[in-house]
């Protein structure tokens, strides 16, 4: 079998590697992703390896790479990805690469340094500017001789008396946040007992902080007091509220000329600004279009002294030794990768792929591609395959779209999701560049070409319900000759039809699906119960039984004669002498008793499949119906069912017992066997050599045997009441594939009865423009709910007839996945942590 089938055999394989050739040999093999390295070094510590160093300076470039990035995303700076996937570049190239981040790292923050003492320049000349200006405002309203009696509140009377004026007064002005300033206000007051005048005026513009960028508020203020013990006082209050202080001279003149000059110096810091900032734009526009390309070959370095620190050094310290875990098709590729990585690396000395024996499971590897990937997904989110196990995903391919379309089955939802999934499929290239985080869009993209063939399955189903948004399509007329006209069907809420009545059918199946009459006749729902409930059945069981056949070349394949005969044998005859044989009664009744049969034939005296089945497994006698002469449906029916009971119940205790005991025997055969040729070697040495070697005899079918044969009792015992049981529930299980189906026709027929058929009901113009709106309103419930929600639904119960119903019956998945040193998984994790 192929690979998809089953997981491919891998091989456990030894790897010597001159220490000079190492580094491009793994190199060649990441970029092939085909080998999985085995630490050799468990126990010693990450700081103790041998390339520690390398990976150290390696995480240096990481971080002076992430400043660069975080400067270009800052400025805006669109980072060129042309798609290009670069070589890991050569030990000796990492000196350039690390004196170029270097250089652009010490160039860059020389510029932010430059910069930021150049912001805080201007924005103290700024702040000085507003001082400057509105100061002389307060000086007015100082010296105003309408204000005398807040000079006299901060100079007295005496004051004023001696000539005192405004002044004579002390100041201090400054900048401070807009929004310390009511605290700034009440601390002044409490502390300086309202001997000192504030007066404060907003800054109209924002201005930016030079440490962080941001853009804040300010007022200018200033204050005035008379003496130095105050002025102190204000000095500390201002110092504690981090309010900025700056000189402001007492006269007009001098103001005048100070703001002169200060307006001259912002113009210059202006030009010089400008010129800084143009050159940090270069210096971040040059790192841009090679970054991407820059983390490529430090991630690919990284991750090449991470696996090297994986080796082992051999005694004379010139060779690595490694051991990997390959596939077995691929070790010529491989042996090719390590020969150009020799040649690359200028050695003379060829690498060795010894292959190694072991008694290790090995990894499980499922080859796929981009639409087989994200079946083998749902598969390996139960469990990952045991190595060479059969893998459920080339069936899960068709069965699960199949499964989900029986419950989803209509033609119009069917068809959004097809056309969904296929503009995905269409764009699929431009779509996966443009990479996002929105978990949502990654599961639709992931799961493209299952919600493909989802789509498309739903499509057929919907076909053969005859159903499109809770509508039918008259294709191929009908096979009903009825004589209701137009008022009838539109007036009558209780049609019905009868398949029984010659008048009105032509007694021939319908060409393909349901007869669109079906969909106008109140007992619609009791026709399609019956029918979609049989149907579940027959699928579940069918099912179930190819699940079950598929253990067959899981025991085959591992030589596992005793499962097949103890496990297998048993379960196929139970399941098939029990459920197999109901869906056989469904077309024995289906074929036997016609709408036109006369009595016994009649479907009035047809058996219920149920209860014959009830009555089967308990052994009770069928009785007849009234007006009917016959109790089965065919002649023998109740001796062959209890000959089938009986066959079954007998694979029961075949199940739980057969194996165990089996083992034991054998076991007790071989501890038979050592004695006998203990005792006989004994015998010999006496004979020959006249002495009796005592020997320590073999350990006793008693202590740990006895233990494994328990637990192997236990296990069987388990796994048989699983079975049994399982059978049952999981046979009821699949008639969620016709609950959800019977629930999403319904659903979709009131969404159409309660919302669009508001819309037609009015005949003139404004019946079209309402028809718009009615029609958008049912379009969002109808994608909101019946394909997302109920989609969703559906999705989640066909995952798990899957996972339970279906691979109980054959799967394990108790191995563990293989994990190959691959820079492309390597590169995909790196920039998935990076986006968030």
């Amino acid at each position: 079998m192929g690979s998809l089938f089953r997981s491919e055999e891998m091989a456990l394989c030894q790897l010597f590697l001159q220490s000079e050739a190492a580094y491009a040999c793994v190199s060649e093999l990441g970029e092939l992703g085909l080998v999985q390295f085995r630490d050799l070094n468990p126990d010693v510590n990450a700081f103790q390896r041998k390339f520690v160093s390398e990976v150290r300076r390696c995480d240096e470039m990481e971080r002076k790479l992430r400043y660069l990035e975080k400067e270009i995303k800052k400025d805006g700076i669109p980072m060129l990805d042309t798609g290009e996937n670069p070589e890991a570049p050569q030990p000796r190239e990492m000196i350039d690469l690390e004196a170029t981040f270097e250089k652009l790292e010490n160039e860059l923050r020389e510029v932010n340094h430059n910069a930021e003492a150049l912001k805080r320049n201007f924005l103290e000349l700024t702040e000085l500017k507003h001082i400057l200006r509105k100061t002389q405002v307060f000086f007015d309203e100082m010296a105003d001789p309408n204000r005398e009696d807040e000079q006299v509140t901060l100079l007295g009377e005496e004051g004023l008396r001696a000539g005192g004026q405004a002044l004579k007064l002390g100041f201090v002005a400054g900048v401070i946040l807009r929004e310390r300033i009511p605290a700034f206000e009440r601390m002044l007051w409490r502390a300086c007992r309202g001997n000192v005048f504030l007066r404060q005026a907003e800054i109209e513009t924002p201005l930016e902080d030079p440490s962080t960028g941001d853009q804040v508020h300010k007022s200018v203020f200033i204050i005035f007091f008379q003496g130095d013990q105050l002025k102190s006082r204000v000095r500390k209050i201002c110092e504690g509220f981090r309010a900025t202080l700056y000189p402001c001279p007492e006269a007009p003149s001098q103001r005048r000329e100070m703001a002169m000059g200060v307006m001259t110096r912002i113009e210059d810091l202006n030009t010089v600004l400008g010129q800084t900032q143009d050159h940090r734009h270069r210096v971040l526009v040059a790192a841009a279009k090679n970054i991407k390309n820059w983390f490529i070959k430090v991630v690919k370095i990284k991750a090449i002294y991470h696996t090297l620190n994986l080796f082992n050094l051999d005694v004379t310290q010139k060779c690595l030794i490694a051991e990997c875990w390959v596939p077995l098709l691929d070790i010529e590729t491989i042996q090719l990768a390590l020969r150009r990585g020799t040649e690359r690396s200028g050695s003379s000395v060829p690498p060795i792929l010894n292959r190694m024996d072991t008694f290790e499971d090995p990894p499980t590897y499922n080859r796929t591609n981009k639409f087989t990937s994200a079946f083998q997904n749902l598969v390996d989110a139960y469990g990952i395959a045991s190595y060479r196990e059969i893998n459920p995903t080339p069936y899960t391919i068709i069965s699960f779209p199949f499964l989900f379309a029986v419950m989803f089955g209509d033609l119009g939802h069917g068809c959004l999701m097809f056309l969904f999934a296929g503009f995905l499929v269409l764009r699929e290239k431009p779509l996966a560049a443009k990479k996002t985080d929105n978990e949502v869009w990654n599961i639709f993209f992931a799961g493209r070409y299952i919600i493909l063939l989802m789509g498309l399955f739903s499509m057929y189903t919907g076909f053969i319900y005859n159903d499109i948004f809770s509508k039918s399509l008259n294709l191929f007329g009908s096979h009903w000759h009825t004589n209701y006209n137009e008022s009838t069907v539109m007036n009558n809420k209780d049609l019905q039809i009868n398949p029984s009545l010659s008048s009105d059918y032509d007694q021939v199946p319908y060409p393909v699906g349901l007869d669109p009459v079906w969909q106008l006749a109140l007992n619609k729902i009791v026709f399609l119960n019956a029918y979609k409930m049989k149907i579940s059945i027959i699928i579940g069981v069918l099912h179930m039984l190819s699940g079950v056949s598929l253990s067959l070349y899981n025991y085959r394949y591992f030589k596992d004669r005793l499962s097949i005969y103890c496990d297998f044998i048993p379960q196929v005859i139970f399941l098939v002498f029990l459920f197999f044989y109901m869906v056989l009664l469904m077309f024995i009744k289906w074929v036997s008793y016609g709408p036109q049969n006369e009595f016994p034939d009649s479907p009035a005296c047809a058996p219920s499949i149920l209860i014959t089945f009830i009555n089967m497994v308990l052994f009770k006698d069928a009785v007849a119906l009234e007006n009917c002469n016959t109790v089965y449906m065919f002649s023998g029916q109740g001796a062959v069912q209890k000959f089938l009971v009986i066959v079954a119940l007998l694979c029961v205790p075949i199940m739980l017992l057969a194996k165990p005991i089996y083992i034991m025997r054998q076991q007790k055969e071989k501890h038979v066997q050592l004695v006998n040729g203990h005792a006989t070697t004994e015998n010999g040495d006496a004979e020959g050599a006249g002495r009796v070697v005592q020997q320590p005899p073999p350990p006793p079918a008693g202590g740990h045997d006895e233990n494994e044969i328990g637990e192997l009792f236990i296990h069987q015992g388990i796994h048989t009441i699983e079975y049994v049981l399982g059978s049952v529930s999981h046979t009821a299980s699949y008639l969620r594939l016709w609950a959800l189906s019977l629930a999403h026709a319904q659903l979709s027929e009131v969404l159409w009865s309660m919302v669009m058929t508001k819309g037609l009901i009015l005949n003139s113009w404004i019946g079209g423009v309402w028809l718009w709106f009615v029609f958008g309103f049912w379009a969002i419930l109808t994608v909101g709910i019946l394909v997302l929600m109920e989609g969703l639904s559906a999705f989640l119960h066909t995952l798990r007839l899957h996972w339970v119903e279906f691979q109980s019956k054959f799967y394990k998945g108790l191995g563990y996945a293989f994990a190959p040193f691959s820079f492309e998984v390597i590169l995909n994790t790196a920039s998935t942590a990076v986006e968030e």
